[in-house]
């Protein structure tokens, strides 16, 4: 309960908490967007007046019980292989897939960890296209038997 309220309150804090721009990147096309601290001895931003642009500080960070937590609430954790869910816990784990993983070892890790009861945040595609993709391959390799077994008979 406590922690839904303190993503809730996450949240807000991310609606409030300003885009940190590098100072002086919207002048210039060679200086890029991405946060840098100032450095200049004369800067308005490293010396924090209210002309400056705001800048990271503690005080902006959300709260320390769900720092680090999925907006769902679950820990993130990357997997690669079957093995890799024995150590998990379906109610404080959510999975991740690897994206290096073809798309029939992604299938059968899918199944199994849906098996178990662990939310996968990354399935890549719907649970309909799984599902016409486990049947067209079911459907090639019906395929392939009456082929071969046509093959054999002449």
């Amino acid at each position: 309960m406590e922690q839904k309220r303190l993503i809730e309150l996450r949240k807000k804090m991310n609606k409030k908490r300003p885009s940190f721009r590098r100072v002086e990147s919207w002048r210039y096309v060679r200086v890029k967007d991405s946060w840098r601290k100032a450095r200049g001895i004369d800067s308005r931003t490293r010396i924090k007046s209210k002309s400056g642009v705001k800048s990271p500080s503690v005080g902006y960070r959300g709260p320390k019980k769900i720092r680090g937590l999925h907006p769902s609430g679950y820990e993130e954790v990357r997997v690669v292989t079957i093995d890799d869910l024995n150590n998990l816990n379906n109610k404080k784990h959510a999975i991740k897939i690897s994206t290096k993983l073809g798309v029939k070892k992604r299938i059968h890790l899918i199944d199994y960890a849906q098996s178990r009861g662990f939310k996968v945040l990354n399935i890549g595609i719907s649970q309909g296209e799984i599902d016409s993709l486990e049947a067209a391959l079911k459907s090639s390799i019906e395929d392939l038997d009456d082929e071969d077994l046509v093959e054999d008979e002449d």
